[in-house]
This record gives structure tokens, sequence and C-alpha cells, in this order.
């Protein structure tokens, strides 16, 4: 069976690359020459475990192909998925430009039956709207439909999630799409859940929408344990044996970010106030997150008289850990904080730096300097304040002491909760954190 893929961004690469490890003939399409050729040498053009192995791997035994020429790539495919990104929009609704444009181009192009599978996250109805597209500007005689196949990957562990995902989420309108699909998937041997279009395509922003509700209680209700006393990472150990909850996001912090949760609970508030309803605890998720990213600037200007000329150590530049990804980054935020208030930040990040610099160049930036350094013992050395906001093994490893002994004064705002408490007051570090 020949696959297709439209797009090379973290959706579709990392599906393209894993049809390919399943035994597909599999074609992945992009508009970047420059990337495909990246590609096609066995580069990736992100960061993500296991993927650049994988890619060598399947270009080596030629299952796995990269061309910007779609037409050639569209044409005999049994089934196209599309991979694009749908990018937030001024007013928090998903930018559909992308799909709309490789959906001309299937139109435009194929000349034989096929299943074209949307795996981008879209908005309730999108898929109907793509398939009568499709329709409305085919150009040669042939039947094409249309599928939702939406993602659940992580950043960081997308290889992974996709091939040994908890399920697969199908939705199809007709039996011959959902046996076609079905059987793609056949080789991953993992559950199916079959359902029509329109829940599939709800079911991706119901499960994202849920895990960053989730987050946002516990970044709310560590606040509050902050104001009466108690330590959310005992609150957070007790909730996790209960099995309703479960264990998994409970951990406070500095907010989420990355290219899904961010544009996914705004995009589902639109959507509902789109059909005249207020999504109440999507809103008030999307509001926490947005005052929790800057909690801990907003604690140390309280504690500073200023930040003007002062060595501000950054430790973390990415969303999370294992991955390269900066999209809505709480750190993002902290930066253009600290620079407009003329800081001197010195910034580490074993994976971020290069994307970071695309944003904050090295030098004069705004009121004060940008330096990037490749060590954490180069931040912290002789730095005023540090601030933490990755939670890379590398930053996990440094010990209280280092704190005491490379800084010029030891003080810590830490917003992932790495350290103990007592071990860094041992250390004679001035550390904060978020809900203890």
């Amino acid at each position: 069976m020949k696959i297709t893929v439209a797009g090379t961004g973290y959706v579709g690469l990392v599906a393209g690359v894993c049809f390919a490890e399943k035994g597909y003939d599999v074609t992945c399409v992009d508009v970047d020459e420059k990337k495909v050729e990246m590609m096609r040498q066995g580069i990736s053009p992100i960061y993500e475990e296991g993927l650049e192995e994988l890619i060598r791997k399947n270009n080596a035994d030629g299952t796995l192909h990269f061309t910007t020429d779609y037409k050639c790539a569209y044409r005999d495919a049994d089934a196209i998925f599309i991979g694009v990104g749908t990018p937030e929009m001024p007013n928090g609704s998903a930018n559909l430009s992308y799909i709309a444009t490789v959906s001309r181009q299937i139109a435009e192009t194929v000349e034989k039956d096929c299943l074209v599978v949307v795996k981008s996250t879209v908005p309730v109805g999108t898929n109907d709207k793509v398939e009568q597209f499709i329709k409305d500007f085919l150009v040669h005689h042939v039947k094409v439909e249309v599928a939702s196949n939406p993602e659940f990957l992580a950043q960081g562990t997308a290889v992974h999630d996709t091939l040994h995902a908890a399920r697969i989420i199908i939705g199809t309108e007709s039996k011959e799409a959902e046996e076609l699909l079905t059987k793609i998937y056949e080789p991953f041997g993992l559950p199916i859940v079959s359902v029509k279009r329109r829940s599939a395509e709800m079911i991706k922003y119901a499960c994202n929408d849920f895990l960053a509700l989730k987050i946002s209680y516990m970044n709310d209700i560590a606040n509050l344990c902050e104001l009466v006393g108690a330590d959310i990472t005992d609150v957070a150990k007790g909730m996790s044996y209960d099995e309703r909850i479960g264990a998994r996001f409970l951990n406070a912090g500095i907010g989420f970010g990355g290219s899904c949760f961010p544009k996914d609970t705004k995009a589902l508030k639109y959507l509902a106030r789109e059909h005249g309803y207020q999504l109440k605890t999507v809103e008030a998720c999307v509001d926490v997150n947005v005052s929790q990213k800057t909690r801990l600037f907003e604690k140390a200007k309280d504690r500073m008289i200023t930040f003007n000329g002062l060595k501000v150590a950054v430790l973390g530049l990415t969303f999370k850990a294992g991955t390269d990804d900066l999209r809505e980054a709480p750190s993002i935020d902290n930066l253009k904080l600290l620079l407009a208030a003329g800081a001197d930040v010195f910034a580490y990040d074993p994976k971020g730096a290069e994307r970071a610099e695309m944003i904050f160049p090295v030098g004069k930036v705004e009121n004060g300097t940008m330096t990037y350094v490749s060590s954490v013992g180069e931040a912290l050395d002789k730095a005023h304040i540090c601030f933490v906001f990755t939670e890379w093994p590398e930053i996990k490893a440094v010990m209280p002491v280092e704190f005491k002994e490379r800084m010029h004064t030891p003080l810590v705002y830490d917003g992932r909760n790495l350290y103990p408490i007592e071990a860094m007051k041992e250390a004679g570090v001035e550390y904060y954190s978020i809900g203890r």
C-alpha cells in the first residue's frame, strides 16, 4: 500500500516515519526544499528521541521518501494523510489555510480512488468541509473519501506514543473508509476506536483540553497552598492514589505550553462561542495558565529593587524536556519581561538554544542583553538570580550546594519544583517554588 503524508512537522513527520517502520511505502511532502534535502540525508529538522534514527533506517531500506513534488506524491497514493499545521489565529480560532491548500492540491492531482485522512487538529466539522472542497475541485473521475484520524502524541515521546499508542481513533462516514483505515493500522496491533468523523474531531479537543484543565487546576490549588501553608507536593501525592483522578498531570508549575494545549483550549473556546455556548471551565483554564506563566517573575520583582544590570541565569528554554520546541513556552514570556527590565540573561538549554536565538538574538535585546551558554555552570557563575523553566535531566542534576558556590547571590526561582526545600535551605539558598 502506498501512503503519502502532507507536512513534515511533528504530526506529519512522525506519522510518516512510523508508517514506513511498519513496512509501508511512504512519501512525505513538504514545500521547503532545504528541509526536504536534510531529511533525505537522514537529518531530522526537529529534535525528537528516536526519530532521526528511524529516518536513516527507513531511508536506507527504501521505504521512506521525501519530496516537494506533491503532484507526483499524490497522483497514485492509496491513502493521503494530512499533517500540516493549524496555527492559532488572533481571535483564537484555527487557521485552516494549509489544510485548504493541500486539499486543493489533492483534488487537482489524484488519478485513482484514495482515502484522504486528516491527522491535523481541526475544529469539529472541518472534515466534512474538506471532503466537499476536494469534490468541488476534482479534476479526474475518481472517488475520494475523507476520514479523521487525530494524533495523541506528546512531544519528547512522539515516536513511542505513535508506535505504542493507548488507542487509535478513526472517524469515518462509510464502511469502506473504516475498513481501509483499520487495515492501515493493523500492523501496529493497537486498539482501534471507530466513530463518526465529527466525534473523532471532538475527541481530540476533549482529551487535550481535559489534560490542560487538570494542569491549571493543580496550579490554582498550588497557589492557594502557598497562601494557607499547605504543600502542593503532598496534596498531589494524596490525590494520586485516587483511581478516579490518576497520578499523571498533577505536578504544579509555571503552566503549560507547546503546540497543542494552548492552541486547542483557545480553539475549543472559540468554537463554543461560535455556537452560542460558553465553555466556562475551559475559559478558566486558559486564564489560569496565562497568569501562571509569569507568577515567579512577579514574585522576584517584589523581592528585587531592579533587574537592571543584574546577571540572570535562566535554566531551560523549551516548554518541556525532550524537545526543542519553544512554542508557547513559559520561558518566552519571562525572557521578554526580564530583558525589558534590563537584565543580562545567561540562558542554558541542551536542545532549545538555537530556536530561542531566532526570537532573542545574542547581544542587546530591549534594555538588557542575551547570552546563550553551553552548561548550567556557565549560566550560574556569579549570577544574582536564577530562574528554572524546564525540567531537563541536566538541570535536575544540579546539587543545591552548586547554587550557593557558583552564584553571586544564591537566589533561585524554580518553576518546576525540582529541588527539595530543606536541601536548598541547608545549602544556604534562598529558594522559591510553586505551591510549597
